[in-house]
């Protein structure tokens, strides 16, 4: 049997039926309880992948192992002779790396739907504005000045790291705001600035030592390699807390994303100061992550990307998803790297680029054909 298509009075095809609406009887759609179905699903989704990242690995551990060693660490209980290489394991070294991962993952992601809805560009994310590359830029400069003393977990390479982040955004954003920059303009200038930092940081490295130096290159690998609790507690509490402030501004948010300043303003938005206040909290998110775990790039872009066409672009739904989103791309990405070539380890950041790369020259693409 051949499909035929009705075609109007001029020969072209007719458009197509609506969707029936509901009948008497049926319950009214709810997209927000849909929505909010799949961010429930999404969660789960992240605690069992959390669960079962811990578990791969060499060592023999299961499900029932991570289970009884969180049990034993939130209430306490006897940790008998049988079962302590299986707690150790879980609980000072798989753990805290796949927390980690996931913590660092959900912040650049929510970092980059802050920026791409504010900026009103896909493409924007905090490695392609120069932030990323600039907050390790800071953290090595910490790093050879103390010889190659202050550690990852070290507060001054986190305040190098944020200090450096912080002014490029305001150089960034000031230029983009005193010459009235299109956004495009706006990505080739965060372009040039990451060629900078990244040349600068490896003038660092050429300047260093032989330890200073290992210590450096880790940066520009981005790795969660050395994770430890206090590390999952810093950029854990810094994303938790985020995430409930960037969610209060979500509708000012979408007036910006969807209508533009100037209908944004119309509607009683204060945009200058939510552009500023929330640009600085997103770079908050990337500079800590980047003085823990290195530059990781494209995170922030594949991340909100993928929850933008799992739940849309309604960032009330948007930013909690990218949240999910992320951690999951870089636990996945770390668990990859783990077990790709064992027992060496690739860098969560070269692994999540093989990702992060392809889906970028999609999006480009996607946008030269639209424009």
């Amino acid at each position: 049997m051949t499909a035929t298509t009705d075609t109007g009075a001029a020969g072209r095809p007719a458009a197509p039926a609506p969707d029936p609406a509901p009948g008497p009887g049926a319950p009214p759609r709810d997209p927000g309880a849909l929505r909010a179905a799949l961010l429930a699903g999404a969660a789960a989704l992240s605690a069992l992948a959390i669960a079962w990242c811990t578990t791969v690995g060499t060592a023999g551990v299961g499900l029932a192992d991570v289970a009884h060693a969180v049990r034993i660490s939130l209430f306490g209980g006897t940790v008998t002779t049988e079962f302590e290489r299986a707690y150790g394991i879980v609980t000072d070294l798989r753990l805290p790396r796949a927390l980690l991962a996931f913590t660092a993952g959900a912040a650049l992601s929510v970092s980059g739907a802050v920026m791409q809805g504010l900026l009103r560009n896909p493409l924007v994310s905090p490695f392609t504005l120069g932030v990323s590359p600039a907050a390790a830029f800071g953290a090595a400069s910490v790093i050879l000045l103390t010889g190659g003393a202050a550690g990852s977990s070290s507060w001054p390479v986190i305040g190098g790291a944020l200090a450096a982040a912080l002014a490029v955004s305001a150089v960034v954003l000031g230029l983009a705001s005193a010459k009235s920059m299109a956004t495009a303009t706006l990505l080739l200038l965060g372009i040039a600035l990451t060629q900078l930092f990244e040349a600068l940081t490896a003038a660092l490295q050429f300047l260093a030592d032989e330890n200073t130096l290992q210590a450096i290159v880790r940066w520009t690998f981005g790795s969660v390699n050395d994770a430890g609790w206090q590390e999952v507690r810093v950029v854990g509490v810094v994303a938790l807390a985020a995430l409930p402030v960037l969610l209060w501004f979500a509708k000012d948010l979408n007036a910006v994303a969807f209508a533009g300043d100037d209908a944004a303003r119309s509607l009683g938005v204060n945009v200058n100061a939510l552009r500023v206040g929330l640009i600085a909290l997103a770079v908050v998110l990337a500079s800590v992550v980047v003085s823990f775990c290195g530059v990781i790039g494209f995170v922030g872009l594949v991340g909100p990307h993928i929850a933008r066409l799992a739940i849309g672009a309604d960032h009330r739904f948007l930013l909690p998803f990218s949240f999910l989103s992320g951690g999951l791309l870089l636990l996945a990405a770390d668990t990859v790297g783990r077990t790709v070539i064992a027992p060496s380890v690739v860098p969560v950041g070269i692994v999540v680029a093989f990702v992060g790369a392809p889906v970028f020259i999609n999006l480009i693409m996607a946008r030269r054909a639209a424009a």
